[in-house]
């Protein structure tokens, strides 16, 4: 529906419990917008009053004053009409009865689209309260990524709720300051909206710590005289600068939030003294340009901190902010922190995806739709992330948290062009960040032309290239080291499809073997049997039966007497042909810790539920007790063509001396095997006991391993655990 449409019809009974701040909002909204649309949004609000009639907040006051206050704090970031008719009736459709039809017929569908995705599951039942939460949360993000109001309404509602938060209960006052420091303050960090993550920050640490705020809060009102003076001395030098220098400039004086102060405390180990001797400033100016100019100024005034220079209008933040940032050296003795930043800037780094209403009429602002695109772009990546593996959303919400880090490092790839990542990224973060296939084929990375591994922590201005390999997959470590949220769901969905891959290939022979015992086959068995035995287990498919058999959850022997029809007590012949294995298929095969079994072991397979097949030498001591359930056990062997290095355990004994085990890991690597780990079992004055964990590729690697050890003089004994 267009906005120059004629307003909705009201209800015609409808009350009207808070006409002053309805008349509030009205007087905000005549700044902005036409006459027209301010009587939609009032017809909102009667709609909204008519639908929460009766229902009143914990505080006591009716209902409707909440989402009446959510459409004030939109109406200052000067948002469209339909998002603040979405924000008045957002409550509707989960609190009371009023039809979706009636919103479209009323308003249209984009705002009723916007209630919808605004309301939460609670009709859904979860397991537990945390689970509902993560759903609705997902559904909120997914919503996000069609349409960015979405996350306006919940940023503005959760702020909000978070000013009248004094009326819940303890525990609830707790849980929802804990959840809005976690979740909602980063992301509107991350969208850029700075002015809402301070507040949502402070009211959370307010409601979650209240004694620790308020000694912050007493000693921020109470600011010692000379600090003031300082203040004001330093802040007239500064503008004294900039006006021989002919720059048109804002100057404001920057008071840390209790918050800031508190987490810098934390983080930095500082006292609150410590804290509050930093002087802040913030100069605004016309034109980029001039930013650079008033950043000579003030360097020549006071001498600049080279470490803590950062240009983050050349290089933006992922969120879109762009600022000159300095620490100066005064001559009070304390450090000075300057940001220099253009108005449109500065609009961008208060208000971030939300400058995009109030910059709409102004042709020459591109910041504000570069913040939206940056944010689409963030937004997008988690969706397709969260499409690309079958995840909880209380897993998809800790994925999100990952990304929410403010810290940043800013990296170049081989073509010049810049990305924004997590601090403590690493090069296979890199990778991903570059496209999910780049990721999956990454061997090596070069850092500034350096060869490194993937496991290695990048940081700002490194220029990395990825070195690929089409044989190259993802490996259950990777998940170990990453740090972004793409990286960790890319992984674990190519992961999982291997190892369905994987169990429907091994299900499949295993039920062959079990047939063969029945002299029968998969192809031999017909196709209406094998649906009707699919159907009375309900499974979809039958890959997903065989991958249940290889996953241990179906006993193969059992499945196969049912697909012949055979009697219960049918049994396989006494020497049934052998289960192959050549170690790839490392998805639905465990190989035991207890025994460590290598290609050329005699070996035997324990079918356990979830787990898969769990392999052992058969000279494992557990074998005995796997022989109390045989329909659990596989008769199995290694196939000629092996795969991979398998994981053994080596114990030696050494002379007690210095070099004693450098000698022992050079003589491991030098026959080209890797130590996985290295314990002290024993150790007194003439001999150390120590344990090796090492990768060999068979028996005869291992035997090669143990025979170099063997030839140190060192070494007193060496063997297989």
């Amino acid at each position: 529906m267009s906005a120059s449409a004629a307003p909705a019809q009201a209800a015609p009974t409808a009350p009207d419990p808070c006409p002053e701040q309805v008349d509030a909002l009205a007087a905000k909204l005549a700044d902005y917008l036409p006459p027209e649309q301010i009587a939609r949004v009032r017809a909102a609000y009667v709609m909204g009053a008519h639908a929460h009639d009766g229902q009143v907040r914990k505080s006591g006051e009716a209902y409707i004053t909440h989402p009446v206050a959510v459409a004030g704090i939109l109406a200052e970031l000067r948002v469209d009409w339909e998002t603040l008719c979405a924000a008045i009736l957002h409550d509707t459709l989960e609190d009371t009865p009023l039809p979706r039809t009636e919103i479209v017929q009323a308003f249209g569908e984009p705002v009723a689209a916007l209630v919808d995705a605004v309301t939460k599951l609670d009709k859904i039942r979860f397991a537990s309260r945390q689970e509902a939460a993560a759903e609705s949360f997902r559904k909120m993000m997914l919503a996000m990524a069609t349409d960015l109001r979405v996350i306006l309404i919940k940023l503005s509602d959760r702020l909000h709720n978070m000013r009248t938060l004094d009326s819940m209960a303890d525990e609830s006052r707790r849980r929802i300051a804990r959840e809005t420091l976690e979740i909602y303050a980063p992301i509107a960090q991350r969208l850029g909206m700075n002015k809402f993550k301070a507040e949502l920050q402070d009211l959370g640490f307010k409601a979650l710590h209240p004694r620790r705020y308020a000694v912050i809060a007493r000693r921020l009102a109470s600011q010692p005289v000379m600090r003031r003076e300082a203040m004001t001395t330093i802040e007239a030098k500064i503008a004294q600068r900039l006006s021989l220098e002919g720059l048109p400039f804002r100057i404001v004086g920057r008071v840390k939030s209790p918050w800031s102060i508190y987490s810098k405390m934390r983080s930095e180990h500082k006292t609150l003294e410590q804290v509050l001797d930093v002087f802040g400033f913030r100069v605004v100016v016309q034109r980029v340009m001039q930013c650079y100019h008033a950043l000579g100024a003030v360097h020549a005034l006071y001498k600049p901190l080279e470490a803590r220079f950062r240009d983050f209008i050349a290089i933006p933040k992922a969120n879109g902010y762009q600022s000159l940032h300095t620490v100066l050296f005064s001559t009070h003795g304390s450090p000075i922190e300057v940001q220099i930043r253009t108005e449109e800037m500065d609009m961008i780094a208060e208000r971030g995806i939300a400058a995009h209403w109030a910059y709409k009429a102004n042709t020459q602002a591109t910041g504000a739709s570069s913040a939206q695109a940056r944010a689409q772009d963030w937004i997008r990546g988690l969706m397709t992330s969260e499409q690309s593996v079958t995840s909880s959303s209380l897993e998809f919400v800790e994925n999100v948290k990952v990304d929410l880090f403010p810290a940043e490092v800013y990296l170049f790839t081989p073509k010049g062009d810049i990305l924004a990542l997590p601090r403590n990224a690493t090069a296979l973060d890199f990778a991903y960040a570059v496209h999910t296939s780049i990721g999956d084929r990454a061997v090596t990375a070069r850092v500034d032309k350096k060869m490194v591994p993937l496991h290695t922590r990048l940081q700002s201005g490194q220029n990395v290239e990825i070195v690929t390999a089409p044989s190259a997959a993802p490996r259950p470590q990777w998940l170990e080291f990453v740090v972004t949220s793409k990286a960790r769901t890319a992984i674990r969905s190519n992961l999982k499809k291997l190892q369905h891959e994987d169990a429907v290939s091994l299900g499949h022979r295993m039920l062959d073997r079990a047939l063969e015992g029945l002299e029968s086959s998969l192809e031999r068995v017909s196709g209406k049997r094998i649906e009707k035995y699919l159907a009375e287990h309900r499974y979809p498919r039958l890959e997903a039966l065989l991958a249940d058999i290889a996953l241990g959850n179906r006993m193969p022997a059992q499945v196969a007497q049912s697909l012949v029809a055979a009697k219960a007590g049918a049994s396989a012949p006494a020497s049934p042909e052998r289960l192959l294995i050549n170690g790839s298929e490392r998805g639905v095969l465990t190989f035991a810790t207890c025994c460590h079994p290598l290609p050329g072991d005699p070996i035997m397979g324990y079918l356990s539920a979830g787990k898969g097949i769990v392999v052992h030498r058969r000279d494992c001591p557990n074998v005995e007790a796997f022989a109390r359930t045989p329909e659990r056990c596989l008769v199995m062997d290694w196939d000629r063509d092996v795969k991979g290095d398998f994981l053994v355990a080596v114990r030696v004994e050494v002379d007690n001396r210095p070099g004693a085990l450098a000698q022992v890991a050079a003589a491991i690597a030098e026959s080209d095997s890797n130590i996985d780990s290295v314990e002290y079992r024993e150790r007194d004055v003439n001999l150390s006991i120590m344990e090796f964990g090492i990768e060999v590729r068979d028996v005869d690697h291992l035997a090669e391993v143990m025979r170099r050890v063997r030839r140190l003089q060192v070494v007193h004994v060496v063997r297989r655990l």
